[in-house]
């Protein structure tokens, strides 16, 4: 196939290509109608009146947090002129101003000025439409912990969260999406003190789910007989070995422009196994990436320990002794690592009330080696 070809063929596997693009929201998002029932009840109140209550989504990276959070929005905005919905990606705006900016935009219908207006204006402006038009805000912050980074979480979250002491009568709510599960130790008092969310956890996806997922994406995204039970099946188990769903849709998405390439009718095993080798970086590496060092010590102290002596009782000797940390440090670093599905837990019915927990690697000692020295 010439470059001409690849560019101006018409035949095509894709009947929505878009059904792969990172912020497509799907019509039926599988999986997860009780996190989506919970995040519709913080916003109920505003939708009569009130004040919208606070949330933290929490859950391992590609679970389904921004998908489900983003399309329960829109349902919101279809149905509803009470409220604005306000999402925020904090690893592209990490500033005070920047986010504030992005606010404004949605609710103005444009962008302030980058430069000659104070931030105080801008704020002003946003909370003086809120008491005009008796609408309420919502404002959820994405990858939240890029905040910390640059020290602007706790401003930010005040200025949310306050505003209704300096402009009486604005309503205003705060999502905070993390993977994070120490994040609520890392708030000043004078906001946790205000900022008291209802937790609403992204449980990671069994493998049958992930089959769910994929095949509906299947549905979508491809044109009948394209993907056979056979190749949805290899890589379901491709992505539930790391995972990361997003892994799986990158998989079908590549494996289908593998399969135009040889002017394949279908999707084969092949062009699987040439898409996986394509996709990087690893997920796993940028999983470990980004452990803090207590974190990282942790797992590697899980790899190098025999499977049979990996209980939590002696893990947290072993790391007090190179650390000097308190158990519920310990513990947070510990969950953690189950929540990003780098490690399981299991309880022996052994110790005290027989809660004795077996901890058990989801990867080879070699495979961690590789990435954690």
């Amino acid at each position: 196939m010439t470059i001409k070809d690849i560019l101006m063929g018409e035949e095509t596997l894709f009947r929505n290509v878009e059904a792969f693009n990172p912020d497509y929201i799907p019509d039926r998002l599988l999986h997860r109608d009780l996190q989506m029932e919970a995040l519709a009840m913080c916003l109920r109140p505003a939708l009569r009146g009130g004040k919208p209550k606070n949330a933290v989504i929490l859950g391992a990276p590609a679970t389904g947090k921004t998908t489900a959070l983003r399309k329960v929005f829109q349902m919101v905005e279809e149905t509803s002129d009470k409220l604005y919905c306000v999402y925020v990606n904090c690893q592209i705006s990490t500033t005070r101003f920047n986010i504030f900016s992005d606010i404004y935009e949605h609710i103005m219908g444009h962008r302030p000025p980058e430069t000659g207006i104070p931030f105080s204006r801008i704020y002003g402006e946003i909370m003086k439409k809120l008491v005009q038009e008796e609408k309420a805000l919502i404002v959820a912050l994405d990858d939240v912990n890029h905040l910390f980074y640059s020290k602007n979480a706790n401003q930010v979250f005040y200025d949310i969260l306050r505003a209704h002491e300096v402009f009486k009568g604005a309503r205003t709510g705060l999502f905070a999406i993390i993977s994070d599960i120490e994040f609520r130790f890392m708030l000043d008092k004078n906001v946790s003190s205000i900022f008291i969310p209802k937790e609403v956890i992204f449980h990671p996806y069994t493998k049958e789910q992930m089959e769910d997922i994929l095949g509906e994406r299947v549905k979508v995204g491809f044109y009948p007989d394209v993907v056979s039970g056979k190749v949805l099946e290899r890589i379901s188990e491709l992505t539930y070995s790391t995972g990361d769903m997003r892994l799986g849709i990158d998989i079908l998405s590549s494996s289908g422009d593998l399969a135009e390439a040889e002017s394949s009718k279908a999707i084969q095993i092949k062009h699987v196994e040439e898409a996986v080798k394509n996709i990087s970086p690893s997920s796993l590496e940028g999983t470990l990436e980004a452990l803090s060092p207590l974190e990282s010590a942790l797992l590697r102290l899980i790899a190098n320990t025999p499977d049979d002596e990996n209980t939590a009782g002696s893990l947290y000797q072993s790391l007090k002794k190179e650390k000097k940390i308190s158990y519920a440090s310990f513990d947070r670093a510990l969950k953690k690592l189950e929540l990003l599905r780098i490690i399981d837990t299991r309880f022996t019915g052994k110790g005290v009330k027989g809660n004795s927990r077996l901890v058990i690697l989801r990867f080879s000692p070699e495979e961690m080696g590789k990435f954690l020295g």
